[in-house]
């Protein structure tokens, strides 16, 4: 069984939005406040973080995550990677360092940008102490007694990693599933999937291409994350509950089981 924690469900801006007093950003159901996308994963006796947003050190408190033992990088947007130095707290606490995992372009970035993290500097203070471990994205690899299989999707001409677990999938930030990578997806128990707002985007699916998508998989359950101010959860909830059965949005702090 995999127990699978939204610790985020918003868009790189976060509902409520800066200087925003929309009837979204402005709601009082706490399931319109979205935090940046970013799942946790427990199974096996082990705790697999998925994204390290802005708000990594909120959505931790808030979730009560006592240990993370390996974390998945989707790709290296900030919304996705600029929380990465919370983790250093996670070494501290087990006095190992973290193993990440993501493509070789993506550790390079993270190697680049957290540049501190990896070179000697002064004593004192902190930094994250990680390991960083490369996917060959047409492999499946092994993380604690489940092989996980990489899902290559695109985000714009940004090339991002889904990841299935067994009959869970997480795909984030994405327009574009090329074949390949469908034939990966089916039979599913779970789908997380990007749906970032009504409208079309450029470099991600509408609600209503993620609809297609789902119409297309048929997965028993899909979950919409990544959304936008544009998107009240409940009002699109009675939407897709009269489109089609098993698909929903989630929230911050949903927990489900697989």
């Amino acid at each position: 069984m995999i127990k699978l924690t939204f610790l985020g469900t918003g868009t790189s801006h976060g509902v409520p939005m800066i200087a925003c007093d929309c009837r979204v950003c402005a709601s009082p159901d706490p399931r319109n406040h979205r935090t940046r996308t970013s799942a946790f994963l427990e199974y096996n006796d082990s705790c697999v973080l998925i994204d390290t947003p802005q708000e990594h050190r909120i959505q931790a408190i808030r979730n009560r995550i006592q240990r993370v033992d390996a974390l998945l990088f989707t790709h290296t947007h900030a919304d996705h990677i600029h929380g990465l130095d919370d983790v250093r707290r996670y070494s501290q606490l087990h006095r190992r360092p973290v193993p990440c995992y993501g493509t070789q372009t993506t550790l390079d970035t993270i190697r680049r940008v957290f540049e501190y993290a990896f070179i000697e500097t002064p004593r004192g203070g902190g930094k994250p102490q990680i390991d960083l471990h490369p996917i060959d994205e047409e492999r499946p690899f092994p993380l604690f007694g489940v092989d996980i299989l990489p899902v290559p999707v695109w985000h714009g001409e940004t090339p991002v990693l889904g990841f299935r677990f067994n009959g869970l999938a997480y795909v984030t930030d994405t327009n574009r599933i090329p074949p390949s990578s469908f034939e990966r997806l089916k039979g599913l128990d779970v789908l997380v999937l990007d749906a970032l707002r009504p409208r079309p985007h450029i470099t991600h699916y509408s609600l209503y291409q993620a609809l297609d998508v789902v119409d297309r998989l048929r997965p028993k359950r899909t979950y919409f994350v990544h959304m936008t101010h544009d998107l009240d959860h409940e009002e699109a909830n009675a939407y897709l509950r009269t489109v089609m059965d098993g698909v929903e949005l989630a929230y911050d702090g949903l927990t489900i089981t697989v």
